[in-house]
């Protein structure tokens, strides 16, 4: 963060500096959390569920924070530090990361979608990182906290940024590209996901195009053209599609995928202006989605074809996103276990299918925030699993009934463990010499910690 003076600060966040004084020095780090102070850095308490940063306030002082904006004052105030007085500091961060990012004159990308959401920004900003210095949102923080904490982080050094938006209700992605407004908007696909709060796929559709609402004049808008519900977008802005041949009103096609397993995918992705071909190096030929998206977003930003290539080359996944886990005696585990919906699901079954190997295993656990599709979409995915010839199925958690109950009908080999505890003892007996094991469920399954125990394992 390029420092900024507390009356800029208070300013920007329309509060009240309480204590003022002029040997004040200016702040080069906001802080949220007390336990992760900065020297110097401005402490900004939030307040959650189950917490309220505020009684925290004295021991981010302590421990080195130079001040403090917040919207309960403490009893006491002490003449070395400085305080600034909001009513409400989750729209103080946001007021503040939305004037910060004024201060910088470079494009600017804002990513949301169903699915494939940071797959898509980490492809994006790899193709970028070929020609620019990019600034790209860290691990998942897409929410309305870690948005503006990415945008404070803007330095001088920075030749574009590449932003990701989440959400699971309406008005978020809104919230969020107030701060963002963003030169290029990017939708990855419509699905499932938090379905439970959005009604229905439409409902979905409608809160992820508040993308558009801050998109600047004279902005593009690139888009999975082979998604139905986003086939059905019309938009005052210059739109791009992306998808395979058959989709003809699509203005950048891709040809030619061919699936390598674990290896990754090629795939030719042509545009009006030239034609790439490309190597992934991440498995599932949806990843060709992500690839087509990243070129139009490199072709809008002026990077040349060798430029686009190479950076499609140097994608790298984030996280538990199809990493693969190779272990001794040939064994590989596919971590995909940051989160699962039906899509996302359904996208790494396919890959383990098609993965060459001596077994194939499926480690499937609870998908959040279903709603009425929960019983069946989990269903589902057992069957599919069975239908695609997945050897052997381990159905982990409540909800997973369903997938056992899928898998069994449609013939498959499978087993349902109520817990993590229960079932890793099976895993590892399951993970032989030669087997290929998918670990998936949503995120508050806490899967990596089974990736974690067959690694220490077979390490």
């Amino acid at each position: 963060m390029q420092p900024m003076t507390v009356r800029e600060i208070t300013a920007a966040v329309g509060g009240i500096w309480w204590n003022p004084r002029e040997d004040v020095p200016a702040v080069s780090a906001v802080c949220t959390d007390s336990r992760k102070i900065i020297p110097g850095c401005l402490f900004l308490p939030w307040v959650g569920e189950k917490f309220d940063g505020h009684d925290f306030i004295d021991a981010a002082l302590d421990t080195g924070a130079a001040g403090c904006l917040c919207a309960k004052l403490p009893a006491d105030l002490r003449p070395d530090k400085f305080y600034i007085k909001v009513d409400d500091t989750r729209l103080a961060l946001r007021d503040l990361a939305a004037a910060y990012r004024d201060k910088f004159h470079i494009p600017v990308v804002q990513i949301t979608g169903s699915v494939g959401k940071t797959t898509t920004k980490e492809m994006i900003a790899a193709v970028l990182g070929a020609k620019l210095k990019v600034l790209k949102t860290p691990e998942n923080f897409n929410n309305d906290i870690g948005v503006p904490l990415t945008l404070l982080g803007l330095a001088p050094e920075h030749q574009a940024a590449v932003i990701e938006t989440g959400m699971n209700h309406f008005g978020e992605i809104a919230y969020l590209g107030a701060m963002v407004r963003p030169d290029i908007a990017v939708i990855s696909n419509i699905g499932d996901a938090h379905i439970e709060y959005l009604g229905s796929r439409e409902g979905i559709l409608k809160a992820k195009c508040e993308i558009f609402e801050h998109l600047k004049d004279g902005g593009a808008a690139v888009l999975n053209g082979d998604d139905a519900l986003l086939d059905t977008v019309e938009v005052p802005f210059r739109t791009i599609r992306c998808g395979q041949t058959g989709s003809g009103h699509c203005q950048v096609h891709i040809t030619d995928i061919l699936d390598h397993g674990v290896e990754g995918i090629t795939c030719t992705v042509t545009t009006a202006r030239d034609s790439y071909a490309l190597t992934v190096p991440a498995p599932g030929e949806h990843m060709a989605y992500a690839a087509s998206l990243a070129v139009a977003v490199g072709e809008e930003l002026g990077l040349s074809r060798d430029e686009i290539i190479r950076g499609v080359a140097a994608y790298e996944p984030s996280g538990s996103r199809m990493r693969v886990v190779r272990l001794p005696g040939g064994r590989i585990v596919l971590d995909d276990c940051y989160n699962a919906n039906p899509q996302s699901v359904t996208a790494a079954l396919e890959v383990l299918a098609k993965t060459p190997c001596d077994r194939r295993v499926a480690v499937l656990g609870d998908m959040g925030e279903l709603g009425e599709l929960t019983e069946q979409a989990h269903y589902n995915m057992g069957a599919l699993a069975s239908m695609l010839g997945i050897d052997f199925v381990a159905a982990i958690g409540e909800k997973a009934v369903k997938i056992a109950d899928g898998a069994a009908q449609s013939g498959g080999d499978v087993l349902h463990f109520a817990t993590k505890e229960e079932a890793i003892a099976e895993l590892k007996q399951q993970l032989a010499p030669g087997t290929v094991m998918l670990v998936k469920a949503s995120h508050a399954m806490r899967f990596g910690q089974l990736v974690d125990q067959l690694k220490e394992t077979y390490d």
